[in-house]
């Protein structure tokens, strides 16, 4: 079957299908693809690793990024629920 192009706001097809065979939302591989076309992949893979664990967090801080990330259904979810949305947006 052939691959459908992920449009024209995607400026890295070549990993944002890499990124959604590994299992990644469109919208984070998308996102991924993006700034590794602007700064280039090494760079953005070196940038990793910066940011407090969500296990660290409180339920108020990750409720808090998920709604800025756009996380449907999070006002009834537990902590554990909002890690696992927040991993996999």
């Amino acid at each position: 079957m052939p691959q459908r192009s992920p449009g024209p706001s995607v400026k890295d097809d070549e990993q944002y299908e890499a990124l959604r065979d590994e299992g990644m939302s469109k919208e984070k591989a998308a996102r991924i693809a993006n700034a590794s076309a602007n700064e280039g992949r090494s760079t953005v893979g070196r940038r990793g690793g910066e940011g407090e664990r969500y296990e660290d967090r409180t339920k108020d801080e990750l409720y808090d990024r998920a709604r800025e990330v756009g996380i449907e259904g999070r006002s009834t979810m537990n902590k554990d629920e909002l890690i696992d949305a927040l991993r996999n947006h």
